[in-house]
């Protein structure tokens, strides 16, 4: 038995979320269908007014509405500081472990060249015009602890010593391989309170 085609075209659609596989798309687009039909349009509705409204911070390029999110236009933040971070996920980790209280900038990825992601690729002239703020004194480095984070790490590190900026990496409780969105906020607030100059 094969489902109708707008049943297949569903089951398909849902296999772009991160983990879900054909069974798993299948269970859940036969609940949306059969049991959830309210909850399905309004999962419709806000999908597609997200897609449509939610754009990039123009500073640190995290997911916002705004064109500036409420990190980068709140004033009680320190400036002096500049946290950069692979993804929005990271971001938000970092902020709910209620440690970090500078800006950020989020690479929207990470140094990759067997993928084709370079510097171009993660657009890191943006990130190096940030650089020539006065206002900023500290880089942190807060890239997964993967092979790819700790090269986009260590390129990052390289352009900001050019502009004369203390550069130091979140450090211990962080496991080698891991992912930040994965670390409890408890191992990342002693990540920060225990990181280096690199």
């Amino acid at each position: 038995m094969s489902f109708s085609p707008l049943v297949s075209q569903l089951i398909e659609a849902l296999r772009c979320l991160p983990g879900v596989g054909p069974k798993s798309a299948q269970r859940m687009a036969l609940q949306l269908l059969d049991r959830e039909r309210d909850r399905a349009m309004h999962l419709a509705e806000t999908l597609k007014t997200a897609v449509a409204q939610v754009g990039r911070c123009k500073t640190c390029r995290t997911l916002s509405e705004q064109d500036h999110c409420s990190i980068c236009s709140n004033h009680k933040r320190d400036v002096t500081q500049l946290c950069i971070v692979e993804t929005p996920v990271d971001l938000l980790a970092i902020e709910q472990s209620g440690t970090y209280q500078g800006l950020y900038f989020v690479l929207m990825g990470r140094l990759s060249p067997l993928d084709g992601i370079g510097p171009a690729e993660l657009q890191l002239d943006q990130l190096e015009a940030r650089f020539q703020s006065p206002e900023i004194v500290e880089i942190i480095l807060a890239t997964n602890p993967t092979v790819e984070g700790e090269a986009t790490a260590h390129y990052i590190s390289d352009l900001a010593r050019k502009h004369q900026k203390s550069v130091s990496r979140i450090a211990y409780g962080v496991p080698f391989g891991g992912e930040l969105e994965y670390v409890d906020g408890g191992t990342l607030a002693h990540a920060f309170q225990t990181r280096q100059i690199i």
